[in-house]
């Protein structure tokens, strides 16, 4: 795409808006926000804005439109898709001003909320007042639940609750255009014309910005169980998932190990202080919530018999507080205690829970044809397998060259198994090449029209989900 340059004058038109202190040129902020968690990619933008009103975004956006300006809207800069990241320079449009719980709504269990917010942040202040939203990503801790929406972010909760899509009523935002809209109504049901509210779920920040939010929310489950079960094999794991659900146990949380990932993790974390036996290959993380204590520990020890039947270890009750977060807090580190080894790519793999056990295998097998390790973690209740692949000894020219065929090989495998190519990372902008993997032409093509339809010049996050013109 051919955009045009930032001048002189769009500056001062841009300081305007959003004042002197909350636009920045210098190159020590523009290498910051030239960066999110994804891999080592580094795109500067020409501008960082830091808007604080709809009014204002819709300012920016009008000028952006009529002069042909990129727009690259962030949040935390927590993704893994490269969806934050300017690949064309021009306007970096930050979202963390946003930062306000507008309304904590007891009445109808409901909340109104800014898209800065932060996610753990948000569930702390429901939870002061009884009520609970489950999404909870691994960076839950520094994520904004604009970035949540922009790619229907899971998390451990997601298995029994759902995922971010499963709580948005409604939402404020300002389209590429510069209008400024409400998606939906603060309803329970919703079937008055096209559902916007979901479209806008999951679009990566591709079809307009985020301003507001309405989430429902729910009664905070008063207690949980935390259950760390050992595997001499990361197959037979898998294999006793899906026999969980079909015991009739729902578990609050239910996420998958394999060996390197906890000791990797074990170094990496000094305070985690699990013993794992040699011939331990994998872990399931599982917890079961409610209300009653009893019928919690009727399901774990229906869980616990269920385990028995696919050849696990000493199972691990955790009986403290402490205990449980520690065991929480080993699963969540994974991704850093990674990152800190290697070079890596973390693929966002998702099957039907039941095939875990033929994706891992496959995962495997074409690691080895391609000579690349994997490790492999993630929420294996809703079939959702993160396979980090390290570089390790790989050349450069293997890296680059070869490794594409064998991802190629492996979203190949998760669509043959019922599957795609990402269940909560997004496309954003390095998955685009394997996109055509999981959805056809067809399918493709209605996106692409939606995307004109909202983004008739293709400025906002251009270069994200679709390639460059579409």
């Amino acid at each position: 795409m051919n955009y045009a340059t930032i001048t002189k004058e769009i500056l001062n038109d841009l300081k305007r808006i959003v004042g002197e202190e909350f636009i920045h040129e210098d190159e020590e902020r523009l290498d910051i926000y030239g960066r999110d968690h994804t891999e080592d990619l580094h795109y500067k933008p020409r501008v960082v804005l830091r808007p604080q009103t709809a009014e204002e975004i819709s300012s920016i956006l009008k000028i952006a439109n009529e002069k042909n300006i990129p727009v690259t809207p962030r949040g935390a800069g927590t993704g893994l898709s490269g969806g934050a990241l300017a690949i064309y320079g021009g306007i970096c449009l930050s979202m963390e001003r946003f930062n306000k719980i507008l309304e904590i709504d007891e009445r109808n269990l409901q909340a109104t909320v800014e898209p800065g917010v932060i996610n753990e942040e948000f569930q702390n202040a429901v939870k002061e007042k009884g009520l609970f939203y489950p999404p909870d990503p691994a960076s839950k801790g520094s994520c904004f639940l604009g970035g949540n929406l922009a790619l229907s972010s899971g998390g451990p909760k997601a298995v029994k609750y759902g995922t971010t899509r499963d709580y948005v009523l409604n939402m404020q935002m300002v389209l590429p255009t510069g209008e400024i809209i409400w998606t939906g109504a603060n309803v329970l049901k919703y079937s008055t014309g096209y559902n916007l509210t979901h479209l806008m779920i999951g679009s990566e920040g591709t079809l307009g910005i985020i301003t507001k939010i309405v989430f429902r929310l729910i009664p905070y489950p008063q207690n949980n169980i935390v259950m760390l079960v050992p595997f001499n094999s990361a197959e037979k794991a898998c294999e006793a998932v899906s026999a969980v659900f079909r015991a009739g146990i729902t578990p609050s949380g239910m996420e998958f190990m394999e060996r390197d990932a906890i000791d990797w993790v074990r170094k990496f974390e000094s305070d985690i202080n699990i013993d794992v036996p040699a011939e331990v290959q994998a872990h399931l993380l599982i917890e079961v919530d409610g209300n009653d204590l009893d019928l919690l520990y009727k399901d774990t020890e229906k869980i616990a018999e269920v385990m028995s039947n696919f050849e696990c270890g000493e199972i691990l009750l955790a009986d403290t507080a402490a205990q449980k977060d520690m065991l929480w807090k080993m699963r969540r580190q994974v991704a850093e205690a990674v990152k800190s080894n290697s070079v890596y790519k973390e693929e966002d793999t998702v099957v039907p829970r039941a095939e875990l056990p033929k994706l891992l295998k496959g995962v495997k097998a074409i690691g080895k044809k391609y000579g690349f390790k994997s490790v492999c973690y993630g929420h294996a209740g809703d079939g959702n397998l993160h396979v980090n692949i390290i570089k390790g000894d790989l050349s450069d020219e293997v890296w680059k060259n070869e490794l594409p065929k064998g991802i190629s090989e492996i979203f190949k495998l998760c669509v043959d198994l019922g599957g795609t190519i990402s269940g909560e990372h997004g496309i954003g902008l390095v998955q685009q090449s394997y996109l055509n993997i999981a959805i056809d032409e067809k399918r493709l093509e209605l996106m692409r029209g939606i995307k004109i339809l909202f983004d008739p010049k293709l400025i906002l996050n251009p270069g994200k989900i679709f390639y460059n013109g579409l």
